[in-house]
């Protein structure tokens, strides 16, 4: 049995190990792009200059990074957990790692093709939760452990809509595998027929990813800086890898699921080059719409950040599967998709500006009885 890959046939664990590699460097070299990519567009948007010092412009900046990373000492709690503390970030990078087989980045070009690509997905990324709840319990740190916790329930909470906007795309394309979702919008994107699911997968993404104004898990001036507060050199940059992996991948899912990813527009009449072109320029704005929310919104409240899923998120995305259904069961024009879409979209707004601009509300406390009051009591 042989396996093709760009033309020449392989053995199976040769064309297994040749697109690791691939994959590896892809990513590494990717996200050193994003890293500085990140810090020259938020250096615009806050007007400085960003990096210049290290390299033309600034564009060594991220190697030299990386370096002193994996130079850096690797330490270890006394009171840590060996093994829950060291296993801990291949349990949040290694699932982000295993995203990549699914995404196809233009036609013919993929790790491997799955039928079930969507919820293959979905399950894979779950699993990064257990390494964000090892690493804040291996650490032997109270901070780490409740901003484990932290970590946990919001990937939890934003999970449900990130899969039911998902799901929703699936209902219309009639398929999980990604390349078929992407044939299928080769005429519409399914932005078109589904604004407000396109949106709910974007916050959630942002959620999923730790992202402002969801990176209360992280933030510093939260819980000191998370379940990773221990880690330190290399053992912290694969936390700080997956993350902007995670956000690679979830950029081409997006593009991939809602935006036509390299088959809208004419991407299949003009060949590989201009595939290429869509799929990269999707996924950059994708990327860059990330960018653009953390330099204008500010970090939401836990009791914010929590409920908007509960609350609204998970309410309009089991809406938007209702009306999918509803029309795909009774044949309607997909017009109504994108009428209903948009009024829900825009009551989505409305509601979420109602809770953003509601002041909170001081907790009523019990006034304790004064000792006038228990002596006339006893």
């Amino acid at each position: 049995m042989s396996v093709e890959l760009f033309g020449t046939s392989f053995n199976p664990w040769v064309d297994a190990a040749i697109r690791l590699q691939l994959v590896v460097g892809f990513m590494t070299v990717v996200v050193m792009g994003l890293i500085y990519a990140e810090r020259k567009i938020l250096a615009r948007f806050h007007q400085r200059v960003g990096p210049q010092k290290t390299g033309p412009r600034g564009l060594l900046q991220s190697v030299a990074d990386a370096v002193k990373l994996v130079g850096k000492e690797d330490l270890r709690p006394a009171a840590a957990d060996p093994w829950t503390f060291e296993l801990a970030p291949y349990f949040v990078f290694i699932p982000i790692f295993l995203g990549f087989v699914i995404v196809p980045w233009v036609q013919g070009w993929n790790v491997r093709l799955l039928e079930l690509g969507i919820l293959y997905f979905v399950a894979i990324s779950s699993i990064s939760i257990v390494g964000w709840v090892m690493a804040g319990w291996g650490s032997d740190n109270r901070y780490a452990i409740i901003g484990a916790l932290r970590a946990a329930a919001q990937g939890i909470s934003y999970e449900l809509p990130l899969v039911l906007a998902l799901l929703s795309a699936a209902m219309l394309a009639g398929s999980l595998q990604l390349d078929k979702i992407v044939e299928f919008q080769s005429a519409v994107p399914l932005i078109v027929w589904q604004p407000l699911g396109f949106f709910i997968f974007f916050v959630a993404a942002l959620a999923e990813l730790n992202r402002t104004p969801f990176d209360i898990p992280v933030g510093e001036s939260e819980i000191v800086g998370g379940p990773f507060v221990e880690y330190s050199g290399i053992r912290w940059s694969m936390f700080f890898l997956a993350e902007y992996a995670g956000m690679l991948i979830m950029a081409f899912v997006g593009s991939s699921v809602f935006l036509g990813g390299y088959s809208w527009p004419f991407g299949e009449d003009f060949g590989l080059p201009f595939q290429m072109l869509l799929a990269a320029g999707k996924g950059g704005l994708f990327i860059f719409l990330i960018f653009w929310v953390r330099a204008s919104v500010p970090r939401l409240r836990i009791d914010q950040l929590m409920g908007y899923s509960w609350k609204i998120l998970l309410p309009f995305s089991f809406l938007q599967i209702l009306i999918n259904g509803f029309v795909l069961v009774y044949g309607l024009p997909h017009i109504i998709l994108l009428i209903t879409g948009v009024l829900s979209l825009g009551l989505l707004f409305w509601v979420t500006e109602g809770i953003v601009q509601r002041p909170l509300e001081p907790r009523r406390r019990r006034a304790r009885p004064t000792i006038v009051q228990e002596a006339e009591v006893s």
